[in-house]
Formats: C-alpha cells, structure tokens, sequence
C-alpha cells in the first residue's frame, strides 16, 4: 500500500492541472460577465468569453510541446469550436456552441472506446499510473490482462453516454433559458458532469478492483503473465 506521504505528493502534483481546469473553466464567464455589466451586447460578450477560452487552450498545447492522441484531441475540439463561433447566427446559436463540443467529445470518447487505446486510458494514464493505489507498467497489463482491457472501455462508454446526456442539455438550456443564466447554467453543467463521471468511474474501479494492486482483480491466472512487482 502507498505510503502517505507518496499520495500527498501524487495530490500536490496534480494541483496545477486541476488549476487550469478551473481556470478554463471560469475565464469565459468572467469575460461574458464582465463585459455584460458595461452594456456590452451578449453575442461580442459571448465571442470574448470564447477567445478567451481559446487562448487558454491554445496556451496549454504550447506547453505540452508534443502531438500525442490527447493533444489532437484538444487541437481538434478548439478547432471545431472556432469554427462554429465563427458561423453568422443568433446569440442562441452561439449559446449551444458547447453544446457541439461536447457531443464531438462524447462521440469521440464512444468510438474510441473500441480501438486499441480508448481516449479515457489515454487521459487517465498521465494521472493515474502507479499513483493512487494503481499499478505500474499500464502497457504489460493492457497487453496480458484482458479485464484490464475491459474495465477502460467500459469507462470509455459511460464517459461517451454521460458527454452525450451532457450536449442535450446544453442545447435544452441554450434555447429555452434566459441569455444571460445559460453561461453560468452550463458552466455549472460543466462541472457537474465531469464531477459525477468521476466519481462513477471511480465507483467502478473500486467494486471491480482495478484500482487496487493488490486486490484479486490482478490474481492468478493473469498473475503470472505480469512483469515486474505491482
């Protein structure tokens, strides 16, 4: 079992990432805010809120400085983003503009959920691997385990189904809500999601004991397939 010390370093270095998270999160509500309270129409506050979203993602492909699954995956829903921001249409249209995102994201999350490296392993390995009561060397069990295997497209679906659920509501609300509540709406949305998936793909893990190197989820007859200690 992990030391507690270990796990709270685990913590500290994922504090960053959970910062930006928010930070891309509330950025384009501040802006729309802001510049509604000095009378600033809802469709240019709205384009703002979007620029400045996009700025901030833009910021973090430049960081990463490699074009991995998960960094086309980002380039790709930016992409698509601007170009619906970018499409002439009323300030509803551009209301339900992350409502197109996340139906891509949910679509992508379901597809890849049956290819070699589901987009949920992808996003998940960086912050799980051999953290958290999780087992090293995420390449041997995904070759020699095949409940490993099962277990990530799994999450890859309910992921994909809970993006969609998302996306439906997001245009529920973009066309039937007051302007200026939809931002805050689906922000809150946003996160409410991404919470409750969490906490469900984690439930999961735990009942099926994926995230326990020691539990019997990673016993004989895989056991002796494995290379390396857990």
């Amino acid at each position: 079992m992990e030391r507690p010390a270990a796990q709270h370093g685990s913590v500290l270095k994922l504090l960053p990432r959970g910062l930006r998270m928010a930070a891309a999160l509330l950025l384009p509500l501040a802006l729309f805010y802001g510049l509604r309270a000095i009378g600033v129409s809802a469709y240019l506050a709205l384009l703002a809120g979007t620029a400045g979203s996009l700025a901030g993602t833009a910021v973090d492909i430049v960081r990463r400085r490699t074009l991995g699954p998960v960094t086309a995956f980002v380039i790709t829903l930016m992409v698509f983003s601007t170009g619906v921001s970018l499409i002439a249409g009323d300030v509803r249209f551009l209301l339900a503009r992350g409502a197109w995102a996340t139906g891509l994201s949910g679509a992508w999350f379901l597809a890849s959920a049956f290819t070699r490296r589901p987009l949920v392993y992808l996003f998940s390995r960086p912050l799980l691997e051999g953290r958290f009561g999780w087992p090293g060397d995420w390449d041997a069990l995904w070759e020699r385990v095949p409940r490993f295997r099962r277990v990530w497209r799994v999450t890859g679906v309910m992921w994909g189904l809970g993006l969609m659920v998302d996306c439906v509501l997001r245009i529920l609300f973009a066309y039937t809500l007051p302007v200026d509540m939809v931002p805050a709406v689906s922000t809150a949305l946003s996160a409410a999601t991404t919470a409750v998936l969490i906490a469900a793909a984690n439930v999961y893990y735990q009942m099926t004991g994926a995230a326990r190197k020691w539990s019997r989820f990673y016993a004989a007859p895989q056991k002796h397939c494995l290379r390396g200690p857990f």
